[in-house]
């Protein structure tokens, strides 16, 4: 009755894609970390952390805005597709991700660029 179609063989794939992917986003992280600290420069200075911030803020919206589509794709479908609804474990999980994987973009794309208004 429930479930979306995933088969025994792809759930694991799919949850080993998953895991793999938080341990590779750690180590960018950790390497990050180490790559500041050799540099000298002190790693949370004023523009950092309004650079930060402003990233985080882009994130939160873009993760909402995520989460609301979704909601209304599981919604509309179930209700005029008849399709069946996955559960909130991989709803979470894929915004988690959308979090994640945006904040670090921004935060990457904004220390480029610097912090233009």
């Amino acid at each position: 009755m429930g479930g979306y179609g995933v088969t025994d063989f792809v759930w694991p794939l799919v949850s080993i894609g998953i895991g793999g992917l938080i341990v590779l986003i750690g180590i960018v992280y950790v390497l990050i970390r180490i790559r500041e600290k050799k540099s000298g420069f002190p790693a949370r200075d004023e523009r950092t952390q309004q650079i930060q911030g402003r990233a985080a803020q882009y994130a939160l919206y873009i993760g909402l805005y995520f989460m609301v589509a979704v909601m209304f794709v599981l919604i509309i479908g179930r209700e005029f597709f008849d399709m069946p609804d996955p559960g909130a474990s991989p709803v979470v999980v894929a915004s988690i991700l959308v979090f994640s994987i945006t904040d670090l973009v921004f935060s990457w794309y904004l220390q480029r660029t610097g912090n233009r208004e």
